[in-house]
């Protein structure tokens, strides 16, 4: 765990992994408290990358968010090789008043080589409770018994969700909202409303064509989720780059500054 300096208020903490990626049987779990009034930062060096593996590997992060608390969740997508099969459960509880930004993404793996959509299985849960109570359950499971992979995901390449809940993450939750409400810049697609696949198909444009399109929703007065498909990972956080600038404004710093 790296915890370089940075402006504003917020704890940073950055996960390395020596071993470059999870390979066969490799089970991480973590466990984060922000306590009252309290900002952490939780992200990756870069992309967890998962090696071919016959019993699997997977991640599962608990943490707990007091009231006037902040969290946010921001790793680099997960990039699924070749015969890989991994798991992730994601389970946050937040105080009435606590505040959680979470970013989730995967890959189709490497396509440079080939490996399009190769990986054998990929499965996400994420559980959101607020006061006790679940504001948000999201889940994906990505299977090859169930058909090939590739056909399915179509021209799309990687996947992500971002998600915005709480009193401090008001102007990231409007940011995101409006993204739903029509054409994005440089010829890429906002799109709603969602349908089961958290991918919609367009509103006042082509958005079948865009190489990025999203879709957000509401989640009650103080949250809000979207989702975005796209052809290139470049292409996806170009898209996200006008709320991302809305959370770098909350965190003091821009966390992706030298990434994207």
């Amino acid at each position: 765990m790296l915890t370089p300096r940075n402006h504003g208020g917020f704890a940073w903490v950055f996960l390395a992994n020596f071993g470059g990626g999870l390979v066969d049987g490799d089970r991480i779990a973590i466990e984060v408290d922000v306590g009252e009034g309290a900002s952490a930062l939780l992200a990756t060096q870069g992309s967890t990358k998962v090696y071919r593996s016959a019993r699997g590997c997977s991640q599962d992060l608990r943490a707990r968010v007091a009231d006037r608390g902040t969290l946010a969740i921001l790793p680099d997508p997960v990039v699924c090789f070749a015969g890989a099969q991994y798991s992730q459960n994601i389970d946050i509880a937040l105080a009435p008043g606590g505040s959680l930004v979470l970013l989730d993404g995967y890959t189709c793996g490497r396509s440079a080589r080939g490996e399009r959509w190769q990986f054998t299985r990929y499965a996400s849960r994420t559980c959101i409770t607020r006061g006790g109570l679940c504001a948000a359950l999201d889940a994906t499971r990505l299977d090859a018994e169930a058909g090939p992979i590739a056909e399915r995901m179509g021209r799309f390449e990687v996947l992500f969700t971002l998600l915005a809940i709480g009193p401090r993450v008001a102007q990231l939750r409007e940011s995101l909202l409006a993204l739903a409400t029509g054409p994005a810049a440089d010829g890429q697609m906002a799109a709603a409303p969602v349908d089961a696949l958290g991918i919609a198909s367009g509103a006042g444009g082509h958005a079948a064509d865009a190489p990025a399109i999203a879709a957000a929703s509401p989640i009650g007065n103080e949250g809000a989720i979207l989702r975005v498909a796209a052809e290139r990972v470049q292409g996806a956080m170009h898209l996200l780059r006008p709320s991302l600038a809305a959370l770098a404004e909350l965190i003091g710093d821009d966390p992706f500054a030298r990434k994207w």
